[in-house]
């Protein structure tokens, strides 16, 4: 039994990033899905359905949620998954937040939400020549 994982992103970047990251560690070693929210959906009808995906996918060992931009209308839907039990949110998914996750699916979901986070911070550079002076 592992931590279930559930993106609610703008548009189709959870499903881009679930994908990617996937393709790159050739597999998907725990339940994962992506939830897409545009500008045209209803917001409450959305949050019926995280809730509906987030229950599905839990296994019994929690839901580790992850969203993009923290105040926009995926992560309010997001940080309403929050109040359930065994959930946590974390805003600002990025590729390296992901792959830190699939590699430590083994992990409880407060420790996999912990190294996801870390993973977000220390996959962020300045790379360029001038950087470094």
């Amino acid at each position: 039994m592992s931590v279930a994982l559930l993106l609610i992103t703008h548009n189709r970047i959870g499903d881009e990033l679930l994908d990617t990251a996937t393709r790159m560690l050739g597999r998907c070693p725990l339940p994962a899905a992506a939830l897409a929210v545009s500008e045209d959906d209803d917001p409450q009808a959305l949050g019926a359905e995280a809730l509906r995906r987030a229950r599905g996918l839990d296994e019994g060992a929690g839901v580790l949620v992850l969203t993009d931009l923290y105040g926009s209308t995926p992560a309010n839907i997001a940080a309403a998954l929050g109040e359930e039990p065994n959930v946590r949110v974390l805003s600002g998914v990025n590729l390296p937040m992901l792959v830190r996750i699939l590699n430590y699916h083994e992990l409880g979901l407060v420790e996999l939400a912990e190294k996801g986070l870390s993973g977000a911070h220390a996959g962020v550079f300045v790379c360029s020549a001038a950087a470094g002076r």
